[in-house]
C-alpha cells in the first residue's frame, strides 16, 4: 500500500529527482511551455503552482524561498515581475496539460505543459518572427535583383568586346 506516500518517484533517486523537478519548473517559468512526459508534468504541476503563489505574495521571504528552489536568478526575477502578476486575481489552476502523443523509444505519453494566458505572448512572438522573416526575404530579393542587374551589365560589356 502507498498510504502517505505522495509524489512521483519517476525511476530516479532522490537527488536526481529533485534536480529534474527543479530544472523542469525553472524551464516552465522561463519558457512558458515545455514538452515532457505525462508523469513528469503531473509531478511538476503542484511545484509550479506553489512558485506562482510565492510570486503573487511578492515579499522578501517568498523571493528567498523561490531562490532556494529555482535554478537561476533570472527565472526568479521573471517569476516575480511578469509571470505572477499575470495571475493576480486567479485562485489557482495556472497550468494546462495538453496530451500530444507517444515517444518513439519507450512509448511514454508526451504532453505539453504550459502556463495559462500564454496565447497573447506566443502570438506576439509569432508576429515578430513573421516580420523578421519578411524583412530578410525582402533583403534577399533586393540583393538577387542587384546581382542580376550587375550580371546583365557585365554580360553586355563582354558581347560588345
Amino acid at each position: 500500500m502507498r498510504h502517505r506516500n505522495a509524489g512521483y518517484k519517476l525511476g530516479r533517486n532522490t537527488s536526481h529527482r529533485r534536480a529534474l523537478l527543479r530544472n523542469l519548473v525553472s524551464s516552465v517559468l522561463k519558457e512558458d511551455r515545455v514538452v515532457t512526459t505525462l508523469a513528469k508534468a503531473k509531478a511538476i504541476r503542484p511545484l509550479v503552482e506553489k512558485m506562482i503563489t510565492l510570486g503573487k505574495k511578492g515579499d522578501l521571504h517568498s523571493r528567498r524561498q523561490a531562490l532556494a528552489f529555482l535554478t537561476t536568478d533570472e527565472v526568479v526575477a521573471r517569476l516575480f515581475d511578469t509571470v505572477a502578476p499575470r495571475y493576480g486575481d486567479r485562485q489557482g489552476g495556472y497550468l494546462r496539460i495538453i496530451r500530444k502523443g507517444f515517444q518513439k523509444g519507450d512509448g511514454a505519453e508526451t504532453v505539453i505543459i504550459e502556463l495559462l494566458g500564454i496565447e497573447q505572448v506566443l502570438e506576439e512572438k509569432r508576429g515578430k518572427r513573421a516580420e523578421t522573416k519578411a524583412k530578410k526575404r525582402a533583403e534577399l530579393e533586393k540583393q538577387m535583383k542587384e546581382q542580376q542587374a550587375e550580371g546583365g551589365e557585365e554580360g553586355g560589356d563582354e558581347k560588345a568586346a
